[in-house]
C-alpha cells in the first residue's frame, strides 16, 4: 500500500508502514531523492521566518539542513547530535521520544557551538513532526545554549500535528488505517 503526497507541488508515493495493528504511518525518507530534497528546501526557505542559524536533530533531516544552508548561503549550520562523540567537550543533552524510534534518544550539542549559538536567533528543522518531540527537545537544547528560537519548520506535519500554528510545513500527512485508508 502507499499513498501519494503533493509536498508543495512535487508528488511522491509513500509506502505505508505499521506501527500497531490499527495505526499505520506514510514512510517519508529524504535520504537520497535529491530532487525532493532541492525542492523542500527551496519552499521551507521561501517561507521561513528571519533567522541566524539552522539547527535540525539527528539523522534524517541532515540532508534538508545541508541543503537549506547551501541555498541560502550560510557558512555554518548546527545539528542536534544522538550521542556525544570524542571531540565534543562539556556536552548538553536533553532525552527525547518519537513515534518512529523505540525507546528513548538522547539529542546533545557541545560547549562550542553553544557557544555559537548564544543570543542567536535559531531556526529548527525536521524532516517530518509527529509527537514534536524532536523538535521539543532542539528547542529546550537551543535554550540551553541562551539561543533564540526563530521558529520551527518541518517538510510535513503528520496527523494531529498537522494542526499546530506554531511549526511551518509544507503539506500535512494523515495517519492511516490497516486497509490504507486515512484516519478520520
Amino acid at each position: 500500500m502507499t499513498y501519494e503526497i503533493d509536498i508543495a507541488g512535487m508528488k511522491r508515493d509513500l509506502p505505508l508502514c505499521r506501527v500497531s495493528d490499527e495505526l499505520y504511518i506514510g514512510a517519508f525518507v529524504i535520504f537520497g531523492d535529491v530532487e525532493l530534497t532541492v525542492h523542500c528546501a527551496a519552499e521551507l526557505l521561501k517561507r521561513a521566518p528571519d533567522y541566524d542559524y539552522l539547527i535540525a536533530p539527528e539523522a534524517k533531516s541532515i540532508p534538508l539542513l545541508y541543503e537549506m544552508a547551501r541555498q541560502s548561503g550560510a557558512e555554518t549550520y548546527f545539528l542536534a547530535r544522538k550521542k556525544a562523540k570524542a571531540y565534543m567537550k562539556k556536552v548538553f543533552s536533553v532525552d527525547v521520544t518519537s513515534i518512529t524510534t523505540q525507546g528513548v534518544q538522547t539529542l546533545v550539542i557541545d560547549e562550542a557551538d553553544a557557544l555559537r549559538m548564544q543570543g542567536k536567533r535559531m531556526l529548527i528543522l525536521d524532516d517530518v513532526i509527529s509527537t514534536g518531540e524532536s523538535i521539543r527537545a532542539t528547542e529546550e537544547l537551543v535554550k540551553k545554549a541562551g539561543g533564540i528560537v526563530a521558529g520551527r519548520m518541518a517538510i510535513l506535519a503528520e496527523g494531529d500535528a498537522a494542526k499546530r500554528d506554531d511549526i511551518i510545513v509544507l503539506a500535512p500527512l494523515p495517519l492511516f488505517n490497516a486497509d490504507g485508508t486515512p484516519k478520520a
